[in-house]
C-alpha cells in the first residue's frame, strides 16, 4: 500500500440509505463539479444482473470485500488524475464500507484499517440525516426505516473514529442542499 497525503479536494457525501445523497450529487454535478457515483448500488445491480452472490442479503462478506476494494480503486484513480484545485465529490467512500462491516459484524483487516488511517479524504465530511418523508425502498435498497437510522448513527461513529469532522446537510430542496455544500468548500468561496 502506498501512503497518500490527505486529499483536501476530495469530499465525501454520506449518510444512511435513502436520505437524498444521489439526488444532491446530481445537483452538484449540474454545477460543473466532478462527482464519483456510489459503488454499492452499482455493485448490487451488477450482481443482480449476473445472479451473483456479492449481495448484502446473500453473501455479506463478499459484498463488503468487493465494495471496499472498488472504493479503494476509485480513490486511487481519482488521486492519480487529481489537480489540487479541483473539488471531487464522492457518493460515499471506503469508510462507508467499513461502517457496513461494523454494522454486520464482519472482520475488518489491518490492511483496511491502514487504508482508512492513511488514505484520507478532505477532513470535512458532508452528512445527510435520516429523512422519513423522502425515504423509500427499491430493488437495490431493502433496509427498513429503523435500519436506515441505525446506519446513520454508525456512520457518525465511523467517520469520527477516523478523525473526520462532520457537517450535517440540512433537509431542504436538492438545489438548497447543493448550495449549502458548495458554500462550505473554502476555495470555491474565493
Amino acid at each position: 500500500m502506498k501512503y497518500l497525503k490527505p486529499q483536501n479536494s476530495l469530499f465525501i457525501i454520506t449518510g444512511g440509505p435513502g436520505v437524498g445523497k444521489t439526488t444532491l450529487l446530481e445537483e452538484i454535478k449540474r454545477n460543473d463539479m466532478i462527482v464519483i457515483p456510489e459503488i454499492a448500488r452499482a455493485l448490487i445491480k451488477e450482481q443482480q444482473d449476473i445472479d451473483g452472490d456479492a449481495l448484502p442479503w446473500k453473501n455479506k462478506n463478499n459484498y463488503f470485500q468487493k465494495m471496499f476494494n472498488r472504493s479503494i480503486q476509485n480513490f486511487e484513480m481519482v488521486c492519480s488524475d487529481l489537480r489540487n484545485d479541483v473539488p471531487v465529490f464522492f457518493d460515499r467512500g471506503f469508510l462507508d464500507a467499513l461502517c457496513y462491516a461494523a454494522l454486520e459484524g464482519l472482520a475488518i483487516s489491518s490492511e483496511m484499517k491502514s487504508y482508512a488511517e492513511h488514505w484520507r479524504y478532505n477532513n470535512q465530511v458532508f452528512l445527510l440525516p435520516p429523512w422519513k418523508e423522502i425515504y423509500g425502498t427499491d430493488t437495490q435498497r431493502h433496509q427498513e426505516w429503523n435500519e436506515a437510522v441505525f446506519t446513520y448513527n454508525k456512520m457518525i461513529q465511523t467517520y469520527r473514529g477516523y478523525g473526520y469532522e462532520l457537517l450535517e446537510v440540512p433537509k431542504a430542496t436538492p438545489v438548497e442542499r447543493a448550495d449549502f455544500v458548495l458554500e462550505h468548500i473554502p476555495y470555491l468561496m474565493k
